[in-house]
């Protein structure tokens, strides 16, 4: 039977191909717009680096061949998350303009409703599986508080992308973000 590290493990590199797979929206072009209104949507992949692969050093490495107590199974899995915590974010979308689709992991709720949250690419993240790397979190600032909005609802912000990391104790680490953000709630085309 395998263990819970090895699953963690796992999990960790199902989580980076889920997130490769969560797109949201149509490709688009990240011009140099200041106009919110206007300003592309982007898909999940587009925030990761193009040289950045964080999979390729377990490639080779049976998961079912390590247990729980297994050192390596131990190393390995601090190693990843470190190297997800610290992921490169794409500098040429920090200061632009954008539209992103996706998930909310509140980070404040009040009887007034959620301002503060983590957007990310795919349903569980943070709260159900591990985080995805950082440069696949945004926390996002709202410019107001909004009201019936909970975890995992889907929601497109659009605002400023900046670069900026961001450590939540228990949802993972931020690698970009979103303040005075506008936020409404995702209708898929077709609803």
């Amino acid at each position: 039977m395998r263990g819970f590290l090895p699953r963690a493990l796992g999990a960790l590199l199902l989580a980076l191909v889920a997130t490769f797979l969560a797109g949201c929206g149509p490709a688009s072009q990240t011009g140099s717009t200041t106009n919110i209104a206007a300003a592309p949507e982007l898909k999940w992949e587009e925030l990761i680096p193009k040289s950045w692969d964080p999979t390729k050093r377990y490639r080779n490495i049976s998961l079912e061949a390590l247990r729980d107590n297994d050192p390596r199974a131990i190393q390995m899995l601090d190693e990843m998350r470190a190297v997800w915590d610290n992921a490169p974010i794409n500098v040429a979308l920090d200061g632009k303009a954008a539209k992103l689709s996706g998930f909310v992991v509140p980070l404040d709720n009040t009887q007034g409703g959620i301002r503060e949250f983590l957007l990310v690419p795919y349903f569980g993240a943070c709260i159900h599986t591990p985080p995805p790397p950082a440069n696949q979190i945004v926390r996002v600032v709202a410019g107001e508080t909004f009201k019936g909005l909970h975890a995992m609802d889907t929601v497109k912000v659009s605002g400023v992308l900046r670069a900026a990391r961001y450590a939540s104790a228990d949802m993972g680490v931020s690698g970009y973000e979103i303040t005075g953000a506008s936020v409404e709630r995702f209708v898929a085309a077709g609803d």
